[in-house]
C-alpha cells in the first residue's frame, strides 16, 4: 500500500470562510506562494462562482503556482462547473472539485432531491469536469451522516465517470474517530472500483477531533487529507495542517506515512496567515502557538535546559522556529533563573541567586511574566551585588 499522504490545503477556501478571515487577491497570492513553498500537494484556491473577485483570484493563483495542484470548488450545477473550469484555464496542474450533499437531512431539507437525483447530478458533474481536466475530485457533503450504502453507490458511480479522488467529509464535525475510521474502512472494502481513485477526508473540528478523525482515516485507507493552516475554517475550524503533519512526523514509529511538506515552513506559514488576517494564534495552540515550545515550570525548565527531549517531543527548529523559550514566572526555579541571568551577563553565587530569586517571585506575582528588562531593573537596585554590565546592554566594539 502506498504510504504517501497528499496534503490538500483549503486555507484559501474553507479557511477564508471563517468570520474575520477574508483575504483580498494580493493577500491570497502571498499565502498561495507560501503554501507552495510549504510543499502542500493541492491548494484549494477558492469558490469561483461565489463572486467575480473569487473567480479572478483562482485564475491568478492558477497562473503563478507551478508545483502544487490548484483546485477550484464548485457545486454540481452547470454554471458552477463552467466557472470552475474557466478559472483554471492557466493552471499548470488544475483540479475541479465538485460536491453535492448526500445525507438524508441535507437531501430532504436543503436540496429537496431524491437519492437518484443526487446520484445523477454527481455523475453528470464529474463527466463534465472530466472533459476539461484530468484531475477531478468529488465530495459527498455530510458524508459522515450519510447512509453508507448510498455512499458506496454514489462513489462507485463517480469513479466510473472519471473521478480521480473521492472525498468523505465530516462536514459538521459529528463523527468520533472510531466511527469515522470504520466508515473509511467500509468504503475501502466495498467500493468495487476504489483502486482507481484516492480516498480523501475533510474533517471539521466542532467536537475537537478533526485531526484525530483524519489520522484514523489514514490508518483505514485514506491517502489525502484536507486541512488548513492554524486549523481555521467554518465554525470551530478544520483539521489543523501543522498538527496532522507533525503527528505523522513525530510518531513515525507507529504511523509509517510520508508527506511532501517541508516542516520548517510550518511556523512561517502560520505567522504569515496571522499577519495577513490580523488574527493571532491562541498561545496554547499545538505546534505553532506562542507557548508550544515555552516552559515556565521550574521542573520542566530544569529538564529542558539539561536535555530538551525531557519535555519536548519535537524540536522547535523542525517547524521553523529558532529555539524554545524559557519563561521566567512565579513557577520558575532557580536553575532557569540562573541561566537567564547568565545570558544577560550576571554570574551570581548561590546566596546572591537566592536573594534575587525572592525579588523575582514578587515581581512575578504582580506581572505574570518577568521580562528581561525586569531582571535588569532588579539587578540594578540590588546595590550590594557585584556590579556587572549585562551583555544585552553592553556597547559593541
Amino acid at each position: 500500500m502506498d504510504n504517501h499522504i497528499k496534503i490538500f490545503d483549503t486555507t484559501l477556501r474553507d479557511g477564508e470562510q471563517s468570520p474575520g478571515y477574508s483575504m483580498n487577491q494580493k493577500e491570497k497570492l502571498r499565502l498561495a506562494l507560501q503554501l507552495e513553498k510549504l510543499g502542500v500537494d493541492v491548494i484549494e484556491a477558492g469558490f469561483p462562482i461565489a463572486s467575480d473577485g473569487d473567480f479572478e483570484t483562482v485564475r491568478k493563483i492558477g497562473k503563478v503556482i507551478k508545483e502544487s495542484s490548484v483546485a477550484a470548488l464548485c457545486r454540481t450545477r452547470n454554471i458552477d462547473l463552467e466557472q470552475a473550469v474557466a478559472s483554471l484555464e492557466f493552471a499548470n496542474k488544475p483540479r475541479v472539485h465538485t460536491f453535492i450533499a448526500t445525507s438524508d437531512i441535507h437531501m430532504k431539507y436543503k436540496l429537496q432531491k431524491s437519492r437518484d437525483e443526487v446520484l445523477e447530478s454527481a455523475v453528470q458533474a464529474v463527466e463534465y469536469a472530466k472533459k476539461h481536466v484530468d484531475d477531478v475530485e468529488f465530495s459527498a457533503e455530510d458524508a459522515s451522516r450519510s447512509n453508507p450504502d448510498f455512499l458506496i453507490d454514489i462513489f462507485t458511480a463517480v469513479i466510473e465517470a472519471g473521478a480521480t479522488t473521492i472525498n468523505v467529509p465530516d462536514t459538521v464535525g459529528y463523527a468520533m474517530p472510531w466511527e469515522y475510521g470504520q466508515l473509511i474502512k467500509t468504503l475501502k472494502e466495498r467500493i468495487p472500483n476504489i483502486e482507481e481513485a484516492t480516498i480523501s477526508v475533510h474533517c471539521h473540528n466542532d467536537l475537537g477531533v478533526g485531526v484525530a478523525n483524519s489520522l484514523m482515516a489514514i490508518r483505514n485507507g485514506a491517502r489525502q487529507v484536507e486541512c488548513t493552516v492554524n486549523g481555521i475554517g467554518e465554525r470551530a475550524g478544520n483539521a489543523s495542517l501543522e498538527e496532522l503533519v507533525m503527528a505523522l512526523v513525530t510518531r513515525k514509529n507507529i504511523m509509517d506515512y510520508t508527506t511532501s511538506v517541508n516542516t520548517q515552513e510550518i511556523f512561517p506559514s502560520s505567522q504569515l496567515l496571522a499577519q495577513i488576517t490580523g488574527k493571532g494564534v491562541q498561545p496554547n495552540k499545538a505546534i505553532v502557538g506562542e507557548n508550544a515550545f515555552a516552559h515556565e515550570a521550574g521542573i520542566h525548565q530544569h529538564g529542558v535546559l539539561k536535555n530538551p527531549l525531557t519535555y519536548e517531543i519535537m524540536t522547535p527548529e523542525s517547524v521553523g522556529l529558532t529555539c524554545n523559550k524559557i519563561v521566567i514566572g512565579k513557577h520558575s526555579g532557580r536553575f532557569a533563573l540562573c541561566k537567564k541571568l547568565e545570558e544577560l551577563g550576571y554570574h551570581l553565587n548561590k546566596e546572591d541567586l537566592n536573594r534575587v530569586y525572592l525579588k523575582v517571585t514578587k515581581v512575578a506575582d504582580e506581572k505574570k511574566v518577568v521580562e528581561e528588562q525586569d531582571l535588569i531593573s532588579i539587578m540594578s537596585v540590588m546595590n550590594d551585588l557585584p556590579a556587572q554590565q549585562p551583555q544585552s546592554m553592553a556597547s559593541g566594539g
